[in-house]
Order: C-alpha cells, then sequence, then structure tokens
C-alpha cells in the first residue's frame, strides 16, 4: 500500500515538473506574424497609379497572401497569379488589414472590384467570372486613384517568366 502512494505521488510531481517546463517554453517562444512565405515583386500600373506588389504564385503564398499582417505599407499590395482562368475566391481569415481586391483577366482588364472587411473573416468574396489575377491593396485605394472595371493594370509578365509560374506543392 505505502508503495502505491509513492508511486502515485513520484508521478504527480513528475507531470507537475512536466507542465511548469511547457509553460516555460510557451512562455520563451515568440509568436509568427508573418506567413513565412517569401514572394518575388513587380511593379503595376493602373491609370498612371503605381504600385509595388508582392506576387503569390504559388499554392503556399497564395494559401499565406495578407495573413497575420498588421500593415500594408501605402503604395504596396499583393497580385494573386494563377495558372488558367477561374472563380476565384478569398475570405479574411487571420487577416487584419482592411483590404479592396480587384479581379483582372488574363489581360489585366479590371473584372470587378471589392472591399473587404477583416471583422467578417468568414465572409467570401467571390469572382462574378473566371480571372486570372486578384489584386489586394489598402481599402479604398481603388476610389482615391479613380480606378473602376474596365481599367486595365498594366505589368510585365515577360520580365521574370519564375514569378508568373504556378507551382503546386507536393508533399
Amino acid at each position: 500500500m505505502k508503495l502505491s502512494v509513492n508511486i502515485r505521488s513520484w508521478f504527480k510531481n513528475i507531470f507537475t515538473v512536466f507542465k511548469y517546463c511547457a509553460l516555460l517554453l510557451l512562455v520563451n517562444i515568440k509568436p509568427v506574424y508573418a506567413c513565412p512565405v517569401e514572394n518575388n515583386h513587380i511593379e503595376i500600373t493602373i491609370n498612371g497609379h503605381t504600385l509595388s506588389t508582392e506576387v503569390a504564385a504559388d499554392l503556399n503564398s497564395h494559401m499565406c497572401g495578407l495573413a497575420f499582417r498588421h500593415v500594408l505599407p501605402a503604395g504596396k499590395g499583393m497580385l494573386f497569379a494563377y495558372a488558367q482562368d477561374q472563380i476565384i475566391g478569398f475570405w479574411m481569415k487571420n487577416t487584419f488589414i482592411p483590404l479592396s481586391i480587384a479581379f483582372l483577366n488574363v489581360n489585366g482588364e479590371i473584372l470587378e472590384i471589392h472591399n473587404m472587411d477583416p471583422n467578417h473573416p468568414t465572409h467570401r468574396y467571390i469572382s462574378s467570372l473566371p480571372a486570372r489575377y486578384a489584386l489586394e491593396v489598402n481599402q479604398g485605394w481603388f476610389d482615391k486613384n479613380g480606378v473602376v472595371p474596365g481599367d486595365r493594370a498594366e505589368f510585365d509578365l515577360h520580365s521574370d517568366a519564375e514569378v508568373f509560374r504556378y507551382k503546386r506543392v507536393t508533399k
């Protein structure tokens, strides 16, 4: 009987030690606020206004997008490139910045623009027509610069073929 009590006490003490070690580890771990994806950059011009954009051209960068960021500097954005025209859908899960999104066809023509609300992280913003690209910018950038559907985003698709190569991630 005495051996049983000692074993229980020993396991209880070991559990307590593990619990405190785990707490110490958690306290010392720094949270990650940006996805660990490095994207190439290109410049996009719309109606004479230039944006410096990251290019999300593979599955990892598509999944990451602008999530976990708290600031998108003025004049910056993210261009999502797809291998073919398709209906594209976005949401604001883990995205803290109010954004506007434009869906573009293969020629860079803006098909539609939506304002996206970080307070509604599960709301879906879906292109009504098949699109090749989606361009995210700070909310209000399109309005401020007089950009409307039918305008054309100009960017050099051939300057860096790797930028626009959609890569599938294999596991």
